[in-house]
């Protein structure tokens, strides 16, 4: 049975792909005749790397700041720079980009904030010899003449005097906490008027309680004669 379904199975995938073919018979073939003809690659193809320079001036817009030799995963990029003793800025003496080792990944030009490291569309860069594939900074410099690029926009700088806008919840709080100190120093204030008058009906009160205490103690200590109230043996002797 296995050997049957096999032999079906085969005849089944053979129609399907002739089916296939079939519907192309008819049709025109689309063939690009390179290289008179060669398509046109995407904006952000990944192709050989080079260094772009300012189209007015010439002068190549790396600062030898090291970004993207240090952001390259695979070290394709040997950096030398030198810096120029009138106007204290460092320029490459030396920018070498091995193409046989490049990854083609694109972390060197997003690393780097000058523009000055771009992945082009070209790829025909097929040699015989492998050390023709490894770029000195000419030929890096005479790769990217005719690439066009568009300036990143730098940041704004923030001005030191620039206060944050209140929110509404900072206003609120700001609010809650105003309240809260009229309210105590309301207390406070209320607390010293009253504080003379509690005072003076304190010492009152404490000198009728102390006058008080000293009339009942003065109660206790005269004897009952002393008060007009006559002893038992004194009512025996008048009796008899």
């Amino acid at each position: 049975m296995g050997l049957v379904k096999d032999f079906f199975s085969g005849i089944y995938n053979l129609v399907v792909g002739l089916f296939v073919t079939g519907k192309h018979l008819g049709r025109h073939a689309i063939t690009l005749q390179y290289p008179k003809e060669r398509w046109e690659m995407p904006e952000r193809s990944r192709g050989v790397v080079v260094l772009l320079s300012n189209p007015e001036t010439g002068e190549l817009n790396c600062t030898a700041c090291l970004l993207c030799m240090k952001a390259c995963p695979t070290a394709a990029i040997i950096i030398d720079r030198e810096k120029n003793p009138d106007t204290k800025r460092w320029f490459p003496t030396k920018f070498v980009i091995d193409n046989t080792i490049c990854a083609f990944c694109g972390l060197c030009e997003e690393s780097c904030n000058f523009d000055a490291i771009k992945l082009t569309g070209k790829y025909e860069f097929s040699v015989f010899d492998q050390a023709e594939l490894i770029y000195d900074m000419d030929r890096l410099v005479e790769l990217g003449r005719d690439v066009k690029y568009t300036p990143r926009k730098k940041p704004a700088a923030k001005k030191a005097t620039a206060q944050k806008k209140p929110t509404t919840e900072t206003k609120k709080s700001d609010e809650k906490k105003e309240d809260t100190a009229e309210k105590k120093t309301e207390e406070k204030t209320d607390k010293v008027e009253a504080n003379p008058a509690e005072k003076k009906e304190e010492k009152a009160e404490s000198e009728d309680k102390k006058s008080e205490e000293q009339e009942s103690r003065k109660a206790e200590e005269t004897p009952q004669g002393d008060l007009g109230l006559d002893k038992p043996e004194d009512k025996k002797e008048s009796g008899s």
